[in-house]
């Protein structure tokens, strides 16, 4: 992009990524790429809309070109291949073979969350959607027609409107050296545990920052790595990997995990540090929760430690820590200005606070879009070789809320359910999010920093893995089985739409 006029409405510090992405392929202008970084900033805030629309068809069609890189051919593969591999080992479909060892059980019950959650959630989706809507008809006429590339420019305007909060208005406060210590501080008042930087541990490359971890007793716990920012040949998105599994050997040596969180934040410029969205922040905390979950464990075999865990179970410890992230007492720990070192206004954590459940249902419905979907392609039990493009606008039909452009498709890129480990499980993170909302609800009641609470968390579901049942871990932690309820009242849904 070489034109200034097109950066009409882009927040400084997108303007600066794009001009250092740019220097650093050696090109004019301002580079902007279809990575989460560079991309969400753009969605949100360009007001020519004709490139929203080219960045939006750009990163929708990705993989369905004529040409080395379409993923079509790729999809019915996979799904044949899986459910082939189902079929070989007795059971007739793939998601039979996954949920056998899953906390659903099987299809019946993740079906009945996905549609429970639409119940609930889609009256406050739609009314949401209507909100944009008539906010955007009113800035542009009423023949206008809200799509995809729409949604999120109209919608960030709708919510300043409303909370008079942007995410660009607590970036200053969101530094990452302090966000860091925010979260490792985070961890240690609730488990007491502690980190220093080890800079004789390997790394693989130079972004990357190994710690060592601490007991509250001083006894060694594991290694955390840490890479945070994009670069040439890193994947996309965030995740937590475990390089070192826990295990005990038969001369009951404790052998400690290795793990990683790998995120793609927003990078220092020339003239400023990483400087996170909100939502970075929650990033951060969610693979970290996951970190966790590695680093306490506890158990005799590799196979069963740490995130070895049932798929639907897997999402509990990211999912939870997420609920600090608007939490004032956690806020006031380290969000301080990074030029001033004041500290993030109380007004701004009230319109944090009062805005968090913004758009919620359409979230929800968006997660149950791709659930839906996940499980139309993995209950197949006849070999499948139906139009791609046709059979996912008809999978997830009941919880579309926006207009879906002919050419566009998400399944060639999907890699959460085709190559990664969600095939049949993408349902999961809902499922695990009744659970956050539920064990979270505890240390609403008790002291969101109860130290008795969070050893308990640690005791029965951090440390033990998948050495028993997760219905069993969780019912010892609560004191009861999980209830959508708790998520139904930390979002805001009115009881006319429970279920």
């Amino acid at each position: 992009m070489t034109h200034k006029e097109d950066l009409s409405g882009l927040p400084e510090s997108a303007i600066e990524a794009a001009a250092l992405a740019a220097k650093e392929k050696d090109m004019e202008g301002w580079l902007f790429t279809l990575h989460a970084p560079s991309y969400t900033p753009f969605m949100t805030y360009a007001d020519r809309r004709e490139l929203r629309k080219k960045m939006y068809m750009a990163r929708n069609t990705i993989c369905t070109h004529d040409n080395e890189y379409n993923n079509i051919g790729l999809v019915k593969r996979i799904v044949n291949l899986r459910r082939e591999r189902a079929q070989l080992l007795g059971y007739p479909t793939y998601a039979d073979f996954v949920l056998k060892k899953r906390m659903a059980e099987n299809s019946t019950n993740v079906y009945k969350l996905l549609d429970d959650l639409l119940q609930a959630y889609l009256p406050t989706a739609r009314n949401e959607v209507k909100a944009i809507e008539r906010m955007a008809k009113e800035k542009e006429g009423e023949d206008f027609i809200l799509q995809p590339w729409d949604f999120g420019y109209y919608a960030h305007k709708l919510q300043l409107e409303k909370y008079n909060l942007d995410a660009e208005m607590l970036r200053p406060y969101f530094e990452l050296s302090r966000v860091k210590q925010g979260v490792f501080g985070l961890a240690t008042r609730l488990y007491g545990i502690t980190f220093k930087e080890n800079a004789d541990i390997p790394v693989y490359h130079p972004d990357v920052t190994a710690y060592e971890v601490f007991d509250k007793d001083g006894t060694y716990l594991a290694v955390l790595y840490t890479d945070f920012h994009p670069r040439k040949g890193k994947q996309s998105g965030a995740w937590m990997t475990s390089y070192k599994d826990q295990w005990i050997d038969d001369e009951g040596i404790d052998h400690r995990p290795h793990v990683s969180v790998t995120m793609n934040l927003t990078k220092p410029t020339e003239t400023k540090p990483g400087l996170l969205t909100l939502g970075e922040v929650e990033t951060f905390l969610h693979e970290f929760g996951h970190a966790l979950h590695g680093i306490f464990s506890r158990t005799r075999f590799e196979s069963l430690s740490g995130t070895n865990v049932y798929w639907d179970f897997v999402e509990l410890p990211s999912q939870f820590m997420e609920n600090f992230a608007v939490e004032r007492d956690f806020l006031n720990t380290f969000a301080l200005h990074y030029q001033t070192g004041e500290p993030l206004p109380t007004e701004l954590i009230d319109r944090i606070i009062q805005s968090r459940n913004f758009n919620v249902a359409y979230a929800c419905i968006r997660q149950v879009s791709f659930g839906l979907l996940d499980m139309a392609y993995y209950t197949q039990d006849k070999p499948f070789d139906e139009d791609i493009f046709a059979f996912e606008k008809k999978a997830w039909e009941a919880a579309q809320l926006l207009p879906q452009p002919q050419d566009t498709c998400m399944s060639v890129q999907f890699g959460h359910i085709m190559s990664g480990g969600y095939a049949a499980g993408y349902y999961s993170y809902k499922w695990a999010e009744v659970l956050d909302a539920d064990a979270f609800s505890l240390f609403k009641e008790k002291g969101i920093f109860n130290q008795e609470v969070a050893q308990s968390f640690r005791d029965n579901i951090l440390s033990k893995g998948g050495t028993e049942p997760p219905m069993v871990l969780y019912k010892r932690f609560r004191g009861k089985a999980p209830t959508i309820e708790a998520l139904l009242e930390r979002n805001g849904i009115k009881r006319e739409h429970k279920i």
